[in-house]
């Protein structure tokens, strides 16, 4: 890991860049608005790691309540155990020797859970957890629309769930049923159309599982854009919102019931960049290019500088175009709240942790680069 961009207690405007920035107040409001919008429903919180990558922060979410949390690869699971995480669902298929003999290892440490959608992988799920002496709890993978990893409904889920449950040194847990192409759409209408549908898939596939004379315990899935309508459903009993906490740019674009664009939670991360040449009076060009964040779900939005927008971006630098009249000298400091907070952060060492006007804590972004 390189060294720290910053030190606790020194000025923002001292920060060096590019960095990556939480803004604690922020952070703590989207916490607590999230246990406020859940009071009186009967799910379980098991927030998404993927989006932080970062152990000091789901230790957070777990004293909070959470009951654990979820990452994508074994890897990532590793670095949230080592950093002291306890509970971990891997929402993804693992699919290898080493990788399986790594996962079933790090079941001796910590609550472990995987998900399978393929007879095959549940069987190697089984050797692997026979040869590590440990019982690993499985959840059916079922595509509830998004068209992506997972079984079909129904017949097909149960009948792998219940290969599950005769391994002997597996726990079917449940149904895994995250319906991931409803996050962003925009409206909340086409939210609700999608997640009824994922909610009839999910209903077949607990009725082929009773006829089978199996129960999942746990029916879980849900992101940021729709968890509330799953906590709602009465079928789901676990949620897995992740960006909630940071808020990126692509998530502002949803709209809440009232029309307006999301504001039940707060944007909190940022990449803190410096404006490194002024080429042009409407012209500034930054320090946060593609090395610096992702652009997938578009370019990020300048947050201090009225009427200025960031319009493209090459390796080391991206270009700000300014309403005229714009005073920006050299060397000024400008946040920008990234597009797609997930693949920006795995960018990053450290969260540069403030409130107010200084830094108040650098959290270690452990699990960065954790793709294997």
């Amino acid at each position: 890991m390189l060294p720290a961009p910053a030190t606790v207690g020194m000025p923002v405007s001292d920060v060096d860049t590019p960095a990556l920035l939480l803004d604690l107040d922020a952070f703590e409001f989207n916490l607590d608005t999230l246990a406020r919008t859940l009071d009186g429903r009967s799910v379980k919180l098991r927030p998404h790691a993927k989006s932080h990558k970062c152990p000091t922060i789901a230790r957070i979410q777990m004293d909070r309540g959470a009951v654990g949390v979820c990452c994508q690869k074994v890897s990532e699971a590793e670095a949230l155990v080592d950093g002291g995480v306890t509970n971990v669902m891997i929402s993804n298929e693992v699919v290898g020797a080493g990788k399986l003999a790594r996962l079933a290892r790090l079941a001796r440490r910590a609550k472990v859970l995987v998900l399978a959608d393929h007879p095959d992988n549940v069987d190697a799920l089984q050797r692997a957890a026979q040869d590590a002496q440990v019982t690993l709890e499985v959840l059916v993978e079922v595509d509830v629309g998004a068209g992506r990893c997972g079984t079909e409904p129904g017949e097909p889920a149960a009948e792998l769930a219940a290969r599950i449950a005769a391994s002997p040194n597996l726990d079917f847990g449940g149904i895994h049923a995250y319906q991931g192409g409803a996050q962003h759409l925009r409206t909340p209408a086409e939210r609700e159309t999608a997640i009824r549908k994922a909610l009839d898939m999910v209903n077949a596939t607990r009725d082929a599982l009773a006829r089978r004379g199996l129960e999942a315990r746990t029916v879980t899935g849900a992101g940021t854009g729709t968890y509330l309508l799953e906590a709602a459903s009465g079928v789901y009993n676990e949620i897995q919102p992740g960006s909630y906490v940071f808020m990126d740019a692509d998530y502002g674009r949803n709209l809440e019931g009232d029309g307006q664009p999301v504001h039940t939670f707060r944007h909190s991360l940022f990449i803190l960049s410096t404006v490194m040449s002024r080429p042009a009076e409407a012209r500034a060009i930054v320090d946060v290019g593609l090395k610096a964040h992702s652009v997938d779900s578009g370019m990020p939005l300048v947050a201090d500088v009225p009427g200025a927008k960031y319009l493209r971006a090459s390796d080391e630098h991206g270009l700000v175009e300014l309403a005229p009249g714009t005073s920006v000298p050299l060397g000024t400091k400008i946040r920008l709240i990234p597009g797609h907070c997930d693949p920006t952060v795995n960018l990053y060492d450290w969260l540069v942790c403030y409130r107010g006007d200084r830094v108040e804590a650098i959290w270690p972004i452990s699990a960065r680069g954790a793709f294997y």
